[in-house]
């Protein structure tokens, strides 16, 4: 119980702090050093996301079942594999209008990016329509 308190604290100063932000961003109207601030607690909460994730998702279920690792680590290098091919894919070419602003890791890694949002987002439909497809069938039974 105590435990809970611990969270919902430390979420409610992480929101206070993103709030906070965003005002101050609001009222200095977004200059360049308020959309970096912006940018890196982003990246923060980002990275403590998937901590918390990866790193506590994988001690709770040590913890409780430790054959499940097994299946995580299938889906780690499953994750692993789709980067990889979306890294592949990537042209790395300059944006409309931007030619020569950009580094090329920067573009690969862009396009990478692009590549790894179009293959999840299709898989997310394909996922739907079989998901219904499935419903529909089990519940005709």
């Amino acid at each position: 119980m105590k435990l809970n308190k611990i969270f919902k604290w430390v979420m409610i100063a992480l929101i206070l702090v993103s709030v906070g932000l965003l005002v101050w961003g609001f009222a200095q109207k977004f200059t360049d050093g308020n959309v970096e601030a912006l940018l890196y607690w982003t990246y923060a909460m980002i990275a403590l996301a998937i901590f918390c994730v990866v790193v506590l998702g994988l001690i709770v279920s040590a913890i409780n079942n430790p054959k499940s690792l097994v299946k995580v680590g299938i889906l780690l290098a499953g994750a692993c594999v789709l980067v990889l091919i979306a890294y592949f894919l990537a042209q790395g070419a300059p944006a409309f209008g931007r030619d020569g602003l950009d580094s090329a890791s920067t573009l690969k890694l862009t396009d990478t990016v692009l590549n790894l949002t179009y293959i999840v987002g299709a898989a997310a439909i394909v996922a739907i329509i079989v998901g219904e497809i499935r419903m529909a069938i089990v519940n005709k039974k």
